[in-house]
């Protein structure tokens, strides 16, 4: 009797020592994740539900018609890209897609004082609830407009133009939530210089660091939702270079995420006459991208949102799922967020970066969008 009731107690001591041990190992990985959430900013845990995004590139972004405040629907298949439909953005949707970038120019559509034409902000509007009644995130931009010349001879005048239009569009969106991203330049650069693609200026750098405080401070001053809106903004021309960054001042301001451009190794993701074959001999370009964008940013607990990039069909599928695979793991580990630039197509000419068929709502390469959204 004695000798049971012993192993009883042996028993139970093993069972409250194995409870012990299970109680002791929960509370060490609670603290561990607590530890890991609470070194990322509220601003990156935020870019992380975005997921994985796609551009509906060379729709409302078209520009150079010569035509002023007409249908807006004219500009929007003015390139071969069909009217944007719902249909299209709940295909994107049920791939896997959790934000859609839309990339829109506006300078055709305002009058001589600058007022954005009602018909096209309307479109605008119509086109961003396609996405945000799919419970995604939206982004929108001002895309190809040409006055956004960094100098400081243009400076006062690029200042009145950006906020100024940002201002009616902040007003348009005023009650959207933050499934609304507004971005404030694509691509900001010396157009036509020999300083276009690189890092720029001194001069370039130092202006675009006050017309992004500009942005911010007139979309924090415009009402409503845009007080704590989330907002993108970038460095010159989007670019990682180290040069770049390390003259960009970021605005003083929680809610900011920055947008890069990379494309990259160009030979192969963008040159039309360069190589096909991509391996994992050649990823020290993607390496140093990822690693500049974690040194200055991600570390510091900055979210990052590459907003573009891609690589052109060369009649290479192989190299190109090598690519993407590695190139989406590297942003991954980092804590990167990507969106996949889709410029569409006319219905006699394939796109270069073209994943989506918008004409008859099919994925031309499905292998590529399934390691860009698993």
């Amino acid at each position: 009797m004695i000798q049971k009731y012993l192993r009883q107690m042996n028993s139970r001591k093993w069972i409250l020592s194995k409870l012990y041990c299970i109680i002791v190992a929960v509370l060490i990985l609670s603290i561990i994740l607590f530890i890991y959430t609470y070194n990322q900013s509220e601003a990156i845990r935020f870019v992380k539900k975005m997921k994985v995004g796609w551009n509906l590139g060379n729709s409302l972004d078209v520009h150079k018609t010569g035509i002023r405040n007409g249908d807006p629907k004219m500009y929007e298949t003015f390139w071969g890209n069909p009217v944007t439909t719902k249909e299209i953005i709940d295909e994107i949707k049920s791939s896997g897609f959790n934000t859609i970038r839309i990339p829109v120019t506006w300078y055709e559509h305002m009058d001589e004082e600058g007022i954005i034409d009602s018909n096209w902000m309307d479109r605008v509007q119509e086109v961003v609830d396609y996405v945000i009644d799919n419970d995604m995130y939206a982004i929108i931009n001002i895309h190809h407009d040409p006055w956004f010349i960094p100098t400081y001879e243009n400076q006062k005048n690029v200042k009145k133009i950006l906020c100024s239009t940002w201002k009616q569009i902040a007003q348009k969106f005023k009650d959207y939530d933050n499934h609304l991203i507004f971005e404030a330049m694509n691509e900001p650069r010396l157009i036509d210089t020999e300083f276009e693609w690189n890092a720029g200026t001194k001069e370039a750098r130092k202006v675009l660091n006050y017309l992004n405080e500009s942005f911010v401070e007139t979309i924090r001053s415009a009402p409503n939702q845009n007080k704590k809106r989330y907002l993108m903004i970038a460095p010159y021309c989007n670019s990682s270079d180290q040069e770049a960054l390390e003259d960009f001042i970021l605005p003083n301001d929680k809610r900011i995420i920055v947008s890069i451009h990379e494309y990259v190794p160009y030979e192969f993701v963008m040159k039309k006459d360069g190589t096909r074959m991509w391996s994992k001999e050649n990823t020290k370009d993607i390496d140093e991208v990822m690693n500049n964008l974690y040194d200055y940013f991600i570390s510091k607990r900055i979210p990052v949102i590459i907003s573009e990039f891609g690589a052109v069909n060369k009649n290479n599928l192989k190299a190109r799922l090598e690519w993407v695979k590695y190139y989406v793991t590297a942003a991954k580990e980092k804590n990167i967020m990507y969106i996949w630039w889709d410029e569409g197509s006319s219905k006699d000419k394939k796109g270069r970066y073209e994943l989506f068929d918008r004409h008859h709502l099919k994925w031309e390469y499905p292998q590529i969008v399934q390691i860009l959204v698993q």
